[in-house]
C-alpha cells in the first residue's frame, strides 16, 4: 500500500510541476534568444535596420528550436524504459546539445564577455607595442655607447697633438709639424663622429617621446568607459602610429655610420711626409706616425667591433593591429572567462536536468509498480472506466438473449393458415 502512495505522489507531483516545466523552459528559450541577439550582432556588417532583422530572425529561430528540442525530449525520455531507446535518446540530446553550443552558446558568451575579451585583446596587443618600442630604443641608444670611446680617443689625439707642439713628447722636437697636423687630423674626424653620434640622440629621445605619447593614448582607450569597439577603431588608429615611430627609431641608429666611419679610419688614414729639417727629426716622425697608424688601426677595429656587435642585435619586427569582434575575441580567450562560458552554457543545456528529473521519477513509478498486485495498480478512474463498461457489455448480452427467447416464441405460438389446415384434415382422414 505503501509503494501505491508513493507513486501515487511522484505522478501527481509530475502533473502538478507541468506548468512550471513549460513556462521554465519557455523563459530559458526566451533568455538564450536575447543574449543570442546580442552576440550575433556584432558579427553582422550592413544598414542597422539589415542587422537588426537578421539578428531577430536568427535569435527568434534559436529560441524556438531550443524550445521544441528540450519540449520533445522532456515528453519522451522519461517514458522510454527500452535501455537502447533510452540510450539512442540520450545519445540526440547530446549532439542537440552540441549543436546548440555551436549555435548559441558562444554567442551569449559573447554577450557576457564580449567586452571584456576584446579589451583583453587590447591590452595583450599594448604590451607587444610596449615591447616593440623599448627594443627599438635601446637599440637606437646602442650605438650611443660608442660616444664615450669616440671622445676618449679624440681627446687622446688632440692631447698627444698638444704635448708634441709644446714640448716635443713624441719626437723629442717641439714645433707644429707633420706629427702634430696627423694627431690634429685623427682628433678632428673623431670629433665629427662624435657629433653626428650626439645629433642622433636627439632624435631618437624625440621620437621615443612620440612612441609613450601614443601609447599613453592606447593605454587610455583600452581603459576607457563606453562601447567597445569605437575604442578599438581609435586603438588601432593609433597603433598604425605607433608602428611608424617604431620603424623610425629602428632607422635612427648610428651604428651602420660608426661602422663606416671606424673602416675610413683605417682604410682611409693618409700619412703625411716627415717635413723634419734633419734627417734624425724625419725619421723620428716617421716612426711616430708609423705609431700613430697603428694606434688608428686598432682603434678603428674596435669600433667597427662595437658597432657589429650592436648591428648584430635582431631588428624589432613589424607588428600588425589585427582587430576582433567580441564573439571572436571569446573564442580566443575563452580560458580567461570559464564564468561567462559556464554561464552561457548553463542556459541552453539546463533543461536536461529537467530531462533526468524526469526520467528518474519516472523509472521510480515503473520501479514501485511492478511490486504491487494487479488489482493495486488500477486507479479510481480506471476502475469506474471498466465498471462501465462491464455493465455496458452485460446489458448488451441480456438483450441479445431477450431478442432470441421472442423470437423462438414467436415461431410456436404462429398461427396456422387455411391450406396447413386443410392439409392436415386430409391426412387425419
Amino acid at each position: 500500500m505503501q509503494d501505491k502512495n508513493n507513486a501515487a505522489k511522484i505522478k501527481s507531483g509530475i502533473d502538478n510541476l507541468e506548468v512550471i516545466s513549460r513556462f521554465a523552459l519557455a523563459i530559458l528559450a526566451l533568455a538564450s534568444g536575447v543574449y543570442t541577439y546580442l552576440g550575433v550582432r556584432s558579427l553582422l556588417d550592413g544598414s542597422s535596420t539589415q542587422v537588426f532583422f537578421a539578428a531577430i530572425v536568427y535569435s527568434t529561430a534559436v529560441s524556438v528550436a531550443i524550445y521544441a528540442f528540450w519540449t520533445y525530449l522532456l515528453k519522451f525520455v522519461p517514458l522510454m524504459q527500452d535501455g537502447g531507446r533510452r540510450l539512442a535518446l540520450f545519445g540526440t540530446m547530446a549532439l542537440g546539445s552540441l549543436m546548440i553550443i555551436a549555435m548559441s552558446s558562444w554567442l551569449n558568451a559573447a554577450a557576457l564577455a564580449g567586452s571584456a575579451a576584446t579589451e583583453q585583446h587590447l591590452s595583450i596587443q599594448l604590451e607587444g607595442y610596449v615591447e616593440d618600442l623599448d627594443k627599438a630604443h635601446a637599440n637606437a641608444l646602442s650605438a650611443q655607447s660608442l660616444l664615450p670611446d669616440v671622445m676618449r680617443a679624440s681627446e687622446r689625439f688632440k692631447r698627444l697633438g698638444d704635448e708634441e707642439q709644446t714640448s716635443g713628447a713624441l719626437t723629442g722636437t717641439s714645433g707644429s709639424g707633420s706629427v702634430v697636423q696627423l694627431l690634429s687630423q685623427m682628433g678632428n674626424q673623431l670629433d665629427e663622429l662624435a657629433t653626428t653620434i650626439t645629433s642622433s640622440k636627439d632624435r631618437t629621445a624625440t621620437l621615443f617621446e612620440e612612441g609613450r605619447e601614443h601609447l599613453e593614448k592606447m593605454r587610455t582607450l583600452v581603459s576607457a568607459p563606453g562601447a567597445i569597439q569605437p575604442r578599438a577603431d581609435s586603438f588601432g588608429s593609433e597603433a598604425i602610429a605607433l608602428a611608424g615611430v617604431i620603424a623610425s627609431l629602428q632607422e635612427t641608429s648610428i651604428a651602420p655610420s660608426v661602422r663606416r666611419a671606424a673602416e675610413d679610419l683605417s682604410l682611409g688614414f693618409i700619412a703625411p711626409i716627415a717635413d723634419g729639417g734633419s734627417q734624425d727629426l724625419a725619421s723620428r716622425q716617421n716612426t711616430v706616425i708609423e705609431n700613430v697608424k697603428a694606434s688608428v688601426e686598432a682603434q678603428s677595429t674596435a669600433l667597427a667591433k662595437a658597432a657589429d656587435d650592436i648591428l648584430a642585435e635582431p631588428a624589432v619586427p613589424s607588428r600588425r593591429f589585427v582587430p576582433l569582434s567580441s564573439a571572436e575575441a571569446v573564442l580566443r580567450y575563452a580560458g580567461d572567462f570559464v564564468p561567462s562560458w559556464a554561464g552561457a552554457i548553463s542556459i541552453d543545456l539546463l533543461p536536461a536536468i529537467l530531462v533526468l528529473i524526469l526520467s528518474i521519477a519516472h523509472s521510480a513509478i515503473r520501479s514501485e509498480s511492478e511490486n504491487l498486485d494487479p488489482a493495486e495498480q488500477i486507479t479510481a478512474a480506471e476502475m469506474m472506466r471498466a465498471v462501465a463498461m462491464h455493465n455496458q457489455m452485460t446489458g448488451e448480452e441480456q438483450e441479445e438473449a431477450k431478442q432470441q427467447v421472442s423470437a423462438s416464441n414467436t415461431t410456436v405460438l404462429r398461427p396456422v393458415d387455411s391450406e396447413q389446415r386443410k392439409r392436415i384434415e386430409e391426412s387425419r382422414s
